[in-house]
């Protein structure tokens, strides 16, 4: 037996396995059985949040054998949506959108809601991952049994916002949640995108950021409903209330809305929940208010036709570059461009031409 001294290390306590083997074990049968759209339509209903999850999944799926049966059960999913309030989040990258997500989430749901957050994460351009983050940045709404949270690849398109995001609300609501928060990956062509997903368009800005961001606030604020100035507590909080008397003096400046709310400026800080329930408040008036005059109602029938128009869109580009024939031109006219012979809108216009005369014949 090996003599101890002051630098012998004693075995100590056998630390516990941290993994529940037996829930593993459990979650694997789950994922590996595909299940039916009547089985995933029945555990919608019943909010199984499993048989959710492994439905987004379908639905994202870009395999052309999923498309049928994910439509299918998105018609199935349609009489039982549509009665959530819908809130798009947004602000600038440091906003704290994600502590205030988390902030406003638990307020909700302590008064008994029951909240979807669909948080789109920047897919690579390089190797089209996404990191995914969003229930680690969250952990205290993702341990509530009445919160969701689902982060999304952006896929690239839509300006940073997923392309099944519309989709994904549907089910959502179809499993019961009276909420959705959809956020943004940061302020640019995304916000138009979101915006056109939502009732109810947040931004969230930070006192004293820097004349660096004026032109982004001027761009997205005409679209905002409401506008939360974050992270003001400590020596922010000056800075918070010039913040906030300038940009209500900002949005005076605007023509009025459609909806008939003049949005709002509030401060709060996510970090000490302060504000948090009068930004609710705030969000809960111009929901009656845009219910009880229609505004609600037609802004969604407008949204679903710009979704068609927007899918009719996609669908075009994807039939162009996945055609074989119209790749081989696709490879012609981007040669003749890098030796000048034809210019960029002369090269596209060709192409449109072919593609369409190949329809017609077709």
């Amino acid at each position: 037996m090996a003599k101890k001294t002051a630098l012998s290390v004693s075995a100590g306590v056998p630390r516990p396995d941290p993994i529940n083997r037996e829930a593993v074990r459990k979650l694997k049968q789950v994922r590996k059985k595909n299940h039916t759209t009547s089985e995933l339509l029945e555990g919608i209903l019943n909010r199984d949040i499993n048989m959710l999850s492994q439905a987004i999944t379908l639905i994202e799926s870009s395999l052309d054998r999923h498309q049928s049966d994910a439509q299918e059960l998105i018609a199935a999913c349609l009489p039982h949506s549509g009665n959530a309030f819908r809130i798009g989040i947004t602000g600038v990258p440091g906003a704290g959108k994600s502590t205030f997500i988390e902030s406003l989430g638990k307020h909700i749901i302590d008064r008994g809601g029951k909240l979807a957050v669909l948080a789109i994460d920047p897919s690579s351009e390089r190797s089209r991952g996404s990191i995914l983050g969003d229930k680690t940045r969250m952990e205290e709404l993702a341990g509530r049994p009445n919160a969701y949270i689902r982060p999304s690849p952006s896929g690239g398109t839509l300006g940073g916002v997923a392309r099944k995001t519309r989709e994904t609300i549907i089910l959502c609501e179809a499993a019961g949640f009276d909420t959705i928060f959809v956020e943004t990956v940061g302020v640019g062509q995304s916000e138009t995108a979101v915006h056109k997903l939502v009732d109810f368009f947040l931004l969230i800005m930070l006192a004293g950021a820097g004349d660096e961001l004026q032109g982004i606030k001027r761009g997205i604020m005409e679209m905002a409903d409401a506008i939360v100035i974050n992270k003001t507590d400590g020596s922010n909080l000056q800075k918070a209330k010039r913040a906030r008397a300038e940009l209500s003096n900002a949005l005076h400046l605007f023509p009025p809305t459609d909806s008939g709310w003049t949005p709002l400026v509030k401060v709060c800080s996510s970090l000490y929940h302060t504000g948090i329930h009068e930004i609710w408040q705030m969000a809960l008036d111009y929901h009656a208010i845009v219910i009880e005059n229609g505004f609600r109602d037609r802004r969604r029938k407008e949204q679903s036709s710009y979704w068609m128009f927007e899918t009719l869109r996609e669908g075009i580009f994807n039939q162009v570059f996945n055609d074989p024939v119209m790749q081989k031109e696709l490879a012609i006219y981007e040669h003749d461009i890098s030796e000048r012979k034809i210019t960029a809108f002369m090269a596209a216009a060709s192409i449109l031409k072919k593609y369409k005369s190949g329809q017609t014949s077709g």
